[in-house]
């Protein structure tokens, strides 16, 4: 299939697939005699977990490291990156290097951004309850539904 429709098939844009293969996230795909990129199924199966990782919070930079990896990933049923149990504590492959660097990461902003409420909770004189949902809000899952009134004939 074409660029544009290998994009829409795996929620994106052509130009998201092709800035993801000049970062070197994905090879280059065949192209057909008139030089127009395909994609197949292994290069959509590839896309996927590109688009998977940078959904779960990996950055492009991090996804680049792990390249020669992600057709593990994109195989099916998908082959472990990391070495079977017992698990060790201390990452061992670069999948995993990679993986405990960006949650290093994301526990230094979770801290970053925590400081920053407490100090706004603290300087502004507010609670931090929560707030009563908003007229016409749509109920989170799983929270009662809103009860009907009764009609005046009720």
């Amino acid at each position: 299939m074409r660029i544009g429709d290998a994009a829409a098939a795996v929620g994106t844009t052509p130009r998201a697939l092709r800035f993801y293969e000049q970062r070197g996230l994905l090879p280059p795909p065949p192209r057909t005699g008139s030089g127009q990129r395909h994609y197949g199924p292994d290069e959509l199966a590839l896309l996927r977990v590109i688009r998977d990782l940078l959904a779960h919070g990996l950055t492009v930079e991090d996804v680049r490291a792990l390249a020669d990896r992600l057709p593990l990933l994109a195989a099916d049923p998908p082959e472990r990156c990391a070495p079977a149990p017992p698990y060790s504590p201390v990452p061992t492959t670069k999948a995993a290097l990679v993986v405990r660097r960006r949650l290093a990461a994301l526990d230094a902003e979770i801290e970053r951004l925590t400081r920053i409420r407490d100090s706004l909770l603290a300087s502004c004189g507010v609670d931090d309850r929560p707030l009563p949902p908003a007229e016409g809000a749509v109920p989170e899952p799983g929270s009662e539904p809103p009860r009907r009134r009764p009609f005046p004939s009720d």
